[in-house]
């Protein structure tokens, strides 16, 4: 079983940063594949970033450029760094993870890979 845990969202200006974090606690393997969601009031939930054991990074052409997704070597931390962020980046932002695979799907962003989630965190973005 494993547990993830976000923190880090808050209330910046459009132009600001923030910087979200997810620690997994549990039965982590070697094998990863583990992203970022987001999911705004009365919107469909969305992929944001994706990284994998092989460091391969994917992200949503909504984010490119803007938001850097990353984690420390012992793999329980995930990192993600929004620059530039804008009002249509409010949402609740969820860390996911899944133990099976080295790689991450071409289909991750649909989020049906992913096994474990976590509780999310608030991002919002005033205009």
């Amino acid at each position: 079983q494993v547990n993830l845990v976000e923190s880090g969202g808050g209330l910046v200006q459009a132009g600001g940063s923030l910087r979200l974090s997810c620690t997994a606690s549990g039965d982590t393997y070697s094998r990863y594949c583990m992203g970022w969601f987001r999911q705004a009031p009365g919107k469909e939930r969305e992929g944001v970033a994706s990284i994998d054991r092989t460091t391969y990074t994917r992200y949503a052409d909504t984010v490119k450029g803007r938001f850097t997704i990353a984690q420390i070597k012992d793999k329980r931390t995930l990192y993600l760094e929004m620059n530039s962020l804008k009002p249509e980046d409010t949402a609740i932002y969820y860390c996911a993870a899944d133990y099976l695979y080295d790689r991450c799907s071409g289909s991750w962003f649909v989020g049906t890979d992913f096994h474990y989630w976590g509780q999310g965190t608030q991002v919002n973005v005033s205009s």
